[in-house]
């Protein structure tokens, strides 16, 4: 049986999380509603790596000594938050992304939090499937529709008499 290993980010790993985020934002663009996440969350972590890791922010799945997914959260309010949570095709279905879950959960609960939160793309059954487990269900879902397509409809102004 395989245990996953998952921990709190060390400052020498910000490069692995850097080359990760990469890979998680170019998976984004196929999937449904990813173009709108990548424009409305444009800005990489970047510099914001090392911040997140010195706040105890971020959890690393790790496989002989590489870091293979993480968890980026926030558990300072009442509703501690995932920001962000990957797991490199390579490494799934075993284990680490709902251990990444588990581990974050402990930690909003010894931070006092009464609730967690997190995100997921409408097209992505898997991070869904994976809030799920773990009992992290939707209570907002929010819709859209760009009003840059072609109108629906009348398409003569309308006049006043």
């Amino acid at each position: 049986m395989f245990d996953p290993t998952v921990r709190l980010a060390c400052e020498g790993e910000v490069d692995q999380l850097e080359l990760l985020e990469a890979e998680a934002r170019a998976a984004l663009i196929l999937q449904r509603g990813g173009t709108r996440w990548l424009e409305t969350h444009s800005a990489r972590r970047a510099d914001d790596w090392a911040a997140a890791i010195a706040a105890d922010d971020v959890h690393v799945a790790v496989l002989d000594g590489v870091v293979v997914g993480y968890l980026v959260s926030d558990t300072a309010g009442e509703i501690a938050r995932i920001d962000d949570v990957y797991v490199s095709p390579g490494a799934r279905q075993v284990g680490f992304g709902d251990a990444l879950i588990e581990t974050v959960i402990e930690a909003a609960r010894a931070a006092g939090c009464r609730a967690i939160e997190g995100e997921a793309l409408p097209g992505d059954r898997e991070t869904k499937n994976l809030y799920e487990r773990a009992g992290i269900t939707a209570r907002l879902i929010i819709v859209a529709k760009s009003l840059e397509t072609q109108r629906i409809g009348r398409s003569a102004p309308l006049r006043s008499s």
